[in-house]
């Protein structure tokens, strides 16, 4: 067990609660602390670590495919020298530490939400579906417009009348797990179209008088369209997802963790006291937190890679959340990847949570450097402890 993170005072100027914020920032501060030169402690994957397997029905060869895939970010973007004016720091030690150079910021009385519909009719008309035949919304979101769920108001808003939708919170995992959530539905035939968002605006929760945080956080969403695969084959031919693992560990919460911190208020003898609802900040633990994803990652897409029936040597490209230059370039090294194989994309955007591996490959895409039949490894982790890693093939 461990102890309770140090818990800041509520804040009263901004009541509305939310849903446990990602973590992924926590990873960039643990680097930051880190001296340089420090030794990876998990144990290194080496290509020969990572072997092909038999299918296992259920997590190999789904029969999916993703059919299109559509971004949005914010118009305002802060630049690192834009931070110095109110707060210390500097470009060259935000840049060096974490590799963010901007970062895009949802404005006072700007949604969310309208993030989400922008970039899921993005990936609709890269899809070429039609809004009235998406079957189902799900939205990745620890920052929601409303604590009861954006995801039918958004399927609302793009016209998916047929749909149902709702949230899933798993912080910076939380793309990657309806990814996976959303290919069960369409691989067992429940469903044809599934539309999957990841958003956040954690900007609304970073104490910005802390520069170990307020640095790291930019604001986003990022959508696919998951179909059907008429083509899909046993041995994984025509198939979109090829390999899953995933994992949660509650024991860690502590180490990471957005609170409730309600006010209380008196109601009367009779019923006592109650609490009125509000938040405070993200807390972490980053030196524990540095240690979990160095060693959780790795491990998570080497089984992602066992339920595909791949090895590393088949990997055309890797996509991890955007959380620190130095996370993606070590477990790169580990997986015996080399950087121009990575995608990455946090210099402009920073930390944008569930959002983070959706934005990056729809650049990835647009620029023409992701191509129809490429494979793909993503890795998503975040507060729950959470992760997860998802072999796909593009198209």
């Amino acid at each position: 067990d461990c102890a309770p993170s140090p818990r800041k005072a509520p804040n009263r100027a901004s009541p509305r609660p939310t849903m446990l914020a990602a973590w992924g920032f926590a990873l960039s501060v643990a680097v930051a602390s880190y001296h340089a030169g420090t030794p990876l402690r998990a144990s290194h994957l080496s290509r020969s670590s990572v072997a092909a397997s038999a299918a296992v029905p259920g997590r190999s060869n789904l029969a999916v495919r993703i059919a299109g895939i559509g971004s949005a970010a914010p118009d305002a973007v802060v630049s690192n020298n834009d931070l110095e004016s109110f707060v210390e720091t500097s470009d060259e030690w935000i840049s060096k530490r974490t590799g963010i150079r901007k970062r895009h910021l949802l404005a006072h009385g700007a949604a969310i939400s309208d993030l989400s519909i922008a970039s899921a009719k993005e990936a609709l008309e890269s899809a070429g579906v039609a809004a009235e035949d998406v079957d189902l919304v799900i939205l990745a979101t620890s920052s929601p417009d409303d604590l009861f769920g954006d995801a039918a108001h958004v399927a609302a808003a793009i016209g998916a009348t047929s749909a149902v939708g709702f949230d899933l919170t798993a912080a910076c995992s939380g793309f990657l797990f309806g990814l996976v959530t959303a290919s069960q539905f369409v691989h067992t035939g429940a469903y044809t179209n599934v539309l999957v968002i990841g958003a956040d605006a954690l900007s609304r929760w970073v104490d910005w008088d802390d520069r170990n945080t307020c640095i790291l956080f930019g604001d986003g969403a990022g959508a696919v369209v998951i179909s059907h695969s008429e083509d899909a084959k046993p041995d994984g031919t025509g198939c979109g997802l090829l390999g899953f693992d995933m994992h949660s560990d509650g024991k860690g919460r502590c180490e990471l963790n957005l609170s409730y911190e309600g006010e209380e208020r008196y109601l009367s003898e009779t019923a006592g006291h109650v609490s009125k609802g509000s938040y405070g900040s993200i807390a972490m633990n980053g030196k524990e937190v540095y240690k979990f994803a160095c060693s959780k990652v790795p491990k998570v897409l080497g089984a992602a890679l066992e339920s595909s029936g791949l090895s590393v040597d088949d990997i055309d490209w890797l996509v991890l959340h955007q959380a620190n230059i130095r996370i993606i370039e070590a477990v790169a090294s580990r997986l015996g990847i080399p950087m121009d194989k990575v995608i990455a994309n946090l210099d402009e955007y920073g930390n944008t949570s569930a959002a983070s591996i959706p934005l990056a490959l729809s650049e990835a895409v647009k620029s023409g450097k992701v191509k129809p039949g490429d494979v793909i490894a993503c890795a998503g982790f975040g507060a729950g402890l959470s992760w997860g890693g998802a072999i796909i093939r593009w198209g």
